[in-house]
């Protein structure tokens, strides 16, 4: 459930850089077709280019502050499962290899519970 706090911290995280996109393509918008006088679509699709290339900066950077706010490591999947895979290898022991799953589980995807559920051998 998300908090008030988190909801208003999210939504001026998001608001503010889309200002600035928005601000800065109207901008360039107006320099090309009323300042210099250029009234072409090309002025229009050259403004938009720009703008999104300038924005491109800022979108990651928002990016990485919401990553920051929700613990999202950024981690290499093929690596994690390419461990996982030679380690299981070697092993013998179910509970050795639920363990080993449950940890990988947690540390590649932190949930908030983990559970493994095998069936008994008859």
């Amino acid at each position: 459930m998300l908090t008030a706090g988190l909801v208003r911290q999210l939504t001026v995280v998001n608001v503010g850089p889309v200002g600035l996109l928005v601000g800065g393509y109207v901008g360039l918008v107006l320099l090309a077709t009323h300042v210099l006088g250029v009234s072409s679509p090309v002025a229009v699709a050259a403004s938009t280019l720009i703008a999104a290339a300038l924005f491109n900066p800022l979108r990651r950077r928002v990016q990485q502050v919401v990553d920051r706010r929700f613990n999202r490591a950024r981690y290499d999947a093929e690596r994690t499962v390419m461990v996982f895979a030679a380690r299981l290898m070697d092993a013998v022991d179910l509970d050795t290899v639920r363990d080993d799953l449950a940890g990988v589980v947690s540390h590649a995807l932190e949930p908030t519970h983990v559970s493994v559920w095998s069936r008994q051998p008859d």
